[in-house]
């Protein structure tokens, strides 16, 4: 058997990429060869992503809470635990809590060759955010 002990602290979410209260346990880094970054995000309610996408595509998998997601063009859709997201590359695209319910999930992406896992945007405007948060 072998344990590798944690050496990382929960990191705070930059507010330049996330809106509200968001914390990161990361579970693996991007490093040469391997480019996969994967990590626990821990988001609080009404807390959310920037608008992003990632040039390999990302996969989410919700562990706890309620939480939203929206590709751009399409609808705000509710995600619950045990549910499984695949983001298409390039795919533009924002996830968060509800504004209810604390939301847990975690993601994993691969950075392209030049080390970039992915392309940030601008915040979701509370009017996008909203238009998720009735059903909560």
């Amino acid at each position: 058997m072998q344990i590798t002990k944690n050496g990382l602290a929960t990191m705070v979410a930059p507010g330049d990429w996330f809106a509200g209260d968001v914390y990161i346990d990361v579970v693996s880094r991007s490093a040469t060869p391997a480019r996969v970054l994967g990590g626990v995000i821990r988001f609080t309610p009404g807390s959310r992503t920037a608008w992003h996408s990632h040039p390999n595509g990302q996969n989410v998998f919700v562990t706890e809470g309620v939480g939203l997601i929206q590709r751009e063009g399409g609808p705000v859709e509710e995600v619950r635990p045990g549910d499984r997201v695949s983001i298409e590359p390039g795919e533009n695209h924002w996830h968060g809590a509800t504004s209810a319910c604390f939301h847990t999930q975690i993601a994993y992406q691969v950075a392209d060759e030049a080390g970039i896992d992915t392309i940030w945007g601008r915040h979701v405007t509370e009017e996008e955010y909203s238009a998720g948060v009735s059903g909560s």
